[in-house]
This record gives structure tokens, C-alpha cells and sequence, in this order.
């Protein structure tokens, strides 16, 4: 089977600013290790650094080059939570896993930045809070709730009234907001450039232009085909996320891919920065369509949201994220917006990432709901610990069988339809 070509890295702001990547040679020959880990995002190279410094030897296959899905093209918050409050997920999940559920998943921007302590890893990370801001009165209520949820648990959690979110984020339109001090952003690319590095300082090979073509189990091992040879493994880990394939059956159908893209600006000087979000957090917006927005260290103003679905090149493809801006700050219009970018997160119906088991020796975990840089990180030492010997009631998420989503070959058509819809509705404050 010819091997697809290996595409280069997409353009974005990331590309041109974050460390260089690894040598990350194809696979030459066969091999056989006892992890094979399939995707080379945060899920891969979280599970492949965690494996390897409990004493696997890991092989990484990524199709490309680390970072290159949506784990080097997301916006770069690192975000505590899950998609439902820690009420919800503890009455869902009972009050042992959903404990630990709550635990885990709010404490996973710290996991994630203890990682970037760890590895030194330069990636511009600033762990300076996350904002869950509401404009809509009917959201007002569910900020309330959260703040309580999480200061009844001993979270550094913060509510912010109207007043104070003026004051934080230099714009008059938001009711109020629930501050979450773990939270922070990172250049998304140079962080999944350094977990390959720490991933192969640990002892772990990563292969890019890797792609896996064929996955079959005999004689008591998994073999993993790829046009440059064959892995011969004990254990596969499936982590490919929104650019999961037919590699295994039916999995991905079980997430739908949906383009979520950002838009830079050039650099703002230090009074244009201060006058527009002087708390320089991470910030995203209650809405029936999510916006969120930051800004890096060289003052510019990354704007995301979701997408056309399909690839964006450049930010004349994203004008409505630039109007966006211009609305929430009208002094920054004019401003240059140098790059504009996308990529494909992958959705589960219930919101919540998915840990399978669906074969002996086999494990995947995707479908973060664009929280996959705090998430993924964090999923990396429950893997690990899940496939050294772990119990399944050691791991601080459900295994779950694999139900495909009901439909899904018109994921497409519907998930364009539903940003439409979404958008028109957060426009009319209803």
C-alpha cells in the first residue's frame, strides 16, 4: 500500500513562533515494543512520556510530525473542568468516580503545567486563570452555580461581577464571570514539540511521515502496518482524536470532527494591551456557540470560535472572529491580523472524553470537546497507569464501550447548520 504524502506543517502564528520541532524520522524496518501509541498529539505523546518513565519501551507512529493536528492548531487555553459542573458529572458518575473525575479534570491545567516545569519545555506558558464568561442574562445563574460548586470544594475559583469583568477585560460586555486560577495558555505547538521531546528523553521513538495503515492481532500481538514497516506490540493506544480513521471499526463514528479556527493579530504595544484585557487570562464565552480569546506575550490577540469545516488559509477566511474584536474593543480597529488558521477537535454526544477498551490490549481515548490541552495532558499518566497494571476503578475516568454516534455521515451538514443557528442566537441574546 503507497504511504500517503506526509503534509507539511499548516500555517499559523504557532509555526512561525514555537521551538523547533524533533527529529522525528520515519519508522525504517520492523520493530517490536510493547506500546505502540498511534497519534502523535497531546493524548499520544502525554501516554507515550508517562509509559516510557514507567518503564515501557514506546514507539510513537504519527502521520505527519508531532503537533500537527489540532494539538499544534487549537487556541491554546489550558482549561480546568469538564463540560458539565462538578454537581452534574458527581451525581452522573456516583460519588466515588465522579469525585475523582471532579479532581482530576479541574486539576488538569496544573498536571499540565507541573509537565512544562518538569520538561522545561518553551512554550510561552502562562498559567494566569481561566474566565467562563456569560453575556446573556439566562447564563447568569449558571456562573453563580459554578462559583458555588467549586468554592464549596476549596477550588481557587473567583466570581467576577459585571463591574470587575469591565475592569479585567477593558469591554462592557459581560454580566459576570467565574475566574478558575489554574487555568493559563501555552503555545499549543511548541507544548506538543516539547512532550515529543521529553516523551524521547524518557526513552521513548517517535516516528513521523508514520502513518498506521493496517491494525491485526496474531500470535499474541498487535502488528501495526505502516509503509516504512511493521510495529509488532503488546499494547496499541489509539489517540487520533478529530483525525481518527477506519483503522479500527466504527471509531470514528463514535466522535464528530468539528474545525474550531483562530485569528492573530500583529503585536499591540503595552497600553493598547493593558486598555483591552488588562488580566491577560485565558477567556471563553457561555454561548450556544463558544468564542473564546487570549492574548500571548507579544501582546497580539488570538480570536477563536468555530469554523467553516474545512481548512482556512489565512485571516481574510475569518472575518467574523476580526469583527468580533473590533466590537468587544472599537479601538483596535485597523490593526493588522496577520494570521488565520484552523483545526479538527473531535466532539462526543455526552461531552465528556471517551477511554475504550474495545479489544485485549487495545486502549483509545479521544473526544476532549475543546478541552484537549489541559485534558490530554492529563489522560497521558491515567493511560499509563491503566496499562502497566492498573484497575479499571484506579482510572479517574469511565471505560466505556464504543457506541457510534446515530447518523454520523451527516455530521457535516449539521454541524454547519447548528454554528449558523448557534451564531444568530447568541446575536439576539436568546
Amino acid at each position: 500500500m503507497p504511504a500517503p504524502p506526509r503534509l507539511p506543517l499548516p500555517a499559523s502564528l504557532y509555526a512561525d513562533t514555537a521551538r523547533p520541532t524533533v527529529e522525528a524520522p520515519p519508522l525504517d524496518g520492523d520493530r517490536n515494543v510493547s506500546v505502540a501509541v498511534i497519534g502523535g498529539g497531546f493524548t499520544g505523546l502525554s501516554a507515550a512520556l508517562h509509559l516510557a518513565e514507567g518503564g515501557a519501551d514506546v514507539a510513537v507512529l504519527e502521520a505527519h510530525e508531532p503537533g500537527w493536528g489540532a494539538s499544534g492548531r487549537n487556541g491554546g487555553q489550558v482549561n480546568p473542568g469538564l463540560k458539565g459542573d462538578p454537581d452534574e458529572v458527581e451525581r452522573l458518575f456516583g460519588p466515588d468516580l465522579g469525585r475523582r473525575m471532579v479532581e482530576m479534570s479541574w486539576n488538569a491545567p496544573n498536571t499540565t503545567f507541573e509537565l512544562i516545569r518538569r520538561h522545561q519545555i518553551q512554550c510561552d506558558a502562562s498559567q494566569t486563570g481561566t474566565i467562563r464568561a456569560a453575556f446573556q442574562q439566562n447564563n447568569v445563574a449558571d456562573i453563580q452555580s459554578a462559583y458555588d460548586q467549586g468554592a464549596k470544594r476549596g477550588m481557587p475559583v473567583e466570581f467576577l461581577d459585571a463591574a470587575s469583568m469591565r475592569e479585567a477585560t477593558g469591554t462592557d460586555r459581560y454580566l459576570c464571570a467565574l475566574v478558575d486560577k489554574r487555568g493559563g495558555h501555552v503555545n499549543p505547538l511548541g507544548y506538543a514539540r516539547g512532550l515529543a521531546q521529553a516523551a524521547l528523553q524518557a526513552g521513548a521513538t517517535v516516528h513521523g511521515g508514520t502513518p498506521a495503515q493496517k491494525l491485526w492481532r496474531d500470535g499474541g500481538k498487535w502488528h501495526v502496518q505502516t509503509p516504512t514497516g511493521t510495529v509488532h506490540a503488546d499494547h496499541i493506544v489509539l489517540g487520533t482524536n478529530g483525525y481518527t480513521d477506519n483503522l479500527w471499526p466504527n471509531l470514528r463514528k463514535t466522535v464528530v470532527p468539528v474545525f474550531s479556527a483562530v485569528v492573530a493579530s500583529e503585536p499591540l504595544s503595552d497600553e493598547a494591551a493593558r486598555a483591552i484585557f488588562p488580566m491577560r487570562s485565558s477567556l471563553y464565552e457561555l454561548g450556544k456557540v463558544t468564542t473564546y480569546y487570549r492574548l500571548d506575550r507579544q501582546n497580539r490577540v488570538l480570536m477563536g470560535g468555530r469554523s467553516r469545516q474545512a481548512p482556512v488559509d489565512g485571516p481574510e477566511d475569518l472575518m467574523f472572529l476580526r469583527r468580533y474584536a473590533e466590537q468587544l474593543w472599537p479601538q483596535i480597529k485597523g490593526i493588522r491580523w496577520t494570521h488565520g488558521w484552523n483545526g479538527q477537535l473531535a466532539i462526543t454526544l455526552d461531552h465528556y472524553p471517551h477511554i475504550h477498551e474495545p479489544a485485549p490490549g487495545v486502549t483509545v481515548c479521544l473526544g476532549y470537546n475543546g478541552r484537549g490541552v489541559a485534558m490530554a495532558s492529563a489522560m497521558g499518566p491515567q493511560l499509563a497507569r491503566r496499562i502497566l497494571g492498573g484497575k479499571q476503578e484506579e482510572i479517574d475516568m469511565p471505560i466505556t464501550d464504543l457506541k457510534p454516534v446515530p447518523f454520523h455521515g451527516l455530521w457535516k451538514t449539521a454541524v454547519a447548520a447548528r454554528i449558523a443557528y448557534g451564531r444568530i442566537r447568541d446575536y439576539l441574546h436568546i
